[in-house]
């Protein structure tokens, strides 16, 4: 059964080094993939850009397409489009839009927080706000409800170096402008990010609507293994989406769970138990992440 992973692709791993505790390092994971016969993986951090650490994984590693990323957090200056830049020009291929710095997520998180457990992004923001070090929540919407400058200035530059963009936590009613733009500027390579997550949960309806649009919708292992969405849900979903528009990840890299390649497994095999096939399979772990990357 591991042979469904041959020539995969999971755009969406937790790696060290980072601010946070992770299970793996780049070169582990790249020796994991390796060994799963996976095709290449995209390093992610809420904090960095990955370009760099992507290159020397792929000098240790040739046969892997590691891939540099820049989440557009506080830490390279929200939506910056300098930042985005020199992203592009060091080999980055994918932008995340805000994460655990987005206003939506922050508001989110930081409601009702009595007796709930918060994500340890949201101790790290605690600390530094306790430290006098602001940490502003980040909108991509500007005092008119539309896409700010800076936010066009990066869908340029994503546009014009082939990136690809990923929603992340943004809100809905950002996530559905920022598509309806990349759009118009030619940019066809989107993705909704864990669409089923509680905080972005899109409906089979609205899925639609963005597919529509250009974007590709993913699912990630985390969100169902950790009982934020029933794996009824996710099933439902793909099949009303169809894997052809589809794409699947991990979202792993947290100490306590498993490592991504035997996460992507896991997901795989259950996704054939509930009746997908392996060329539907291959779909969502191969073809569409490699189109993405063409």
């Amino acid at each position: 059964m591991k042979d469904i992973l041959k020539g995969a692709y999971d755009l969406h791993i937790h790696s060290a080094p980072d601010v946070l505790p992770r299970k793996m390092d780049d070169f582990e994971m790249a020796e994991r993939a390796m060994a799963a016969g996976m095709k290449g993986f995209a390093l992610k951090s809420h904090y960095f850009c990955t370009s760099e650490r992507a290159e020397l994984v792929r000098k240790a590693y040739p046969e892997l397409d590691v891939i540099g990323t820049i989440t557009l957090n506080n830490s390279v200056g929200g939506i910056n489009p300098s930042a985005v830049e020199m992203a592009a020009r060091s080999g980055a291929k994918l932008i995340w839009f805000p994460t655990c710095d987005g206003k939506y997520e922050r508001e989110h998180v930081f409601k009702d927080t009595k007796n709930k457990k918060l994500p340890y992004w949201a101790s790290i923001v605690i600390e530094m706000d306790e430290e006098g070090i602001k940490s502003l929540p980040i909108t991509i919407l500007d005092e008119n409800r539309e896409l700010t400058e800076e936010t066009q200035k990066v869908l340029d530059i994503a546009a014009r170096y082939k990136m690809i963009i990923a929603t992340s936590h943004l809100s809905h009613e950002e996530a559905f402008k920022l598509v309806e733009e990349a759009n118009k500027k030619g940019i066809d390579r989107i993705v909704i990010t864990h669409a089923d997550f509680p905080t972005t949960f899109y409906t089979v309806e609205e899925q639609k609507r963005l597919v529509e649009m250009g974007a590709v919708i993913e699912h990630t292992y985390t969100t169902w293994k950790t009982n934020k969405v029933e794996f009824g849900v996710v099933v439902n979903q793909i099949r009303e989406i169809g894997p052809k528009n589809v794409i699947l990840g991990t979202d792993l890299g947290q100490v306590t769970a498993k490592y991504p390649d035997e996460g992507l497994l896991e997901f795989a095999e259950l996704l054939l138990e509930n009746g997908f096939t392996r060329e539907e399979l291959r779909l969502m772990l191969v073809e569409n992440s490699a189109r993405l990357l063409e």
